[in-house]
């Protein structure tokens, strides 16, 4: 074995500097929660699935990712290129500090630390193409500064909520309306259902759906985004 491969992690060098740890903050804390990877649920409300052209109830839930890299705390949003139709889709966010393979329901609890309030902003137009063509979404979902998200709040302190209502406002007008209670597939569910095609690893992240309402932005729009009993974001379009 060559002396290199011996060194300490703290000793090695890298061609390129390694990726900065992604990280938002923890609500009344000055702890950071590092992301590790951000699983997103498909249509998991069904008056979304219905206006995107789908049956709520013969539809299985699906996953696709975004990268950490994606996520953003504090910041505007800058319209992407490649694209006209930028859409803005509101989530309750979900994140973990146990993993785990094959979780059970009655267990799955136990693996989140907290919750948030994140956007799944969406090239639609590119996503609607890849969806013609067969191919993966991730060039229509997972670009640079498409998930801004707000503060974790510590399940120890809010607890897990399962009702609440979830909006999203563009300027002031109401674009997206509904409530947790209307999650196809409950946050239990959706960790078990994960961890049968992945080990789950703390610091992944669950983006849990959105309401129906999705619409388009402009540059200088305004978007204020609130989960009831989580919090809230605004995030400027520049």
């Amino acid at each position: 074995m060559s002396e290199s491969a011996l060194k300490k992690p703290a000793e090695q060098t890298y061609v390129v500097s390694p990726p900065q740890i992604v990280a938002l903050p923890v609500e009344g804390s000055d702890e950071l929660f590092p992301i590790n990877r951000v699983f997103c649920i498909g249509r998991n409300y069904a008056a979304h699935a219905v206006e995107m052209g789908h049956d709520p109830d013969k539809e299985p839930p699906f996953f696709f990712f975004k990268s950490p890299s994606n996520v953003t705390y504090g910041e505007d949003f800058p319209y992407p290129t490649k694209t006209s139709d930028v859409h803005h889709e509101i989530e309750l966010v979900v994140v973990l500090h146990k993993g785990g393979k094959d979780i059970s329901v009655d267990s799955a609890l136990d693996h989140v630390y907290g919750y948030g309030v994140g956007l799944d902003m969406t090239r639609r137009d590119l996503q609607g193409e890849a969806k013609k063509l067969g191919r993966p979404w991730e060039v229509g979902k997972s670009f640079e500064k498409s998930a801004p998200c707000g503060a974790i709040v510590p399940a120890s302190k809010i607890g897990h909520p399962t009702e609440g209502e979830v909006t999203l406002d563009v300027n002031g007008e109401r674009r997206q309306t509904g409530d947790l209670n209307q999650l196809l597939w409950k946050v239990p569910e959706m960790i078990s259902i994960l961890s049968e095609y992945f080990e789950l690893q703390p610091g992944d992240m669950i983006m849990t759906g959105t309401p129906s309402g999705v619409g388009a932005v402009n540059k200088g729009d305004t978007m204020v985004g609130k989960v009831a009993g989580v919090g809230e974001i605004t995030v400027k379009v520049l």
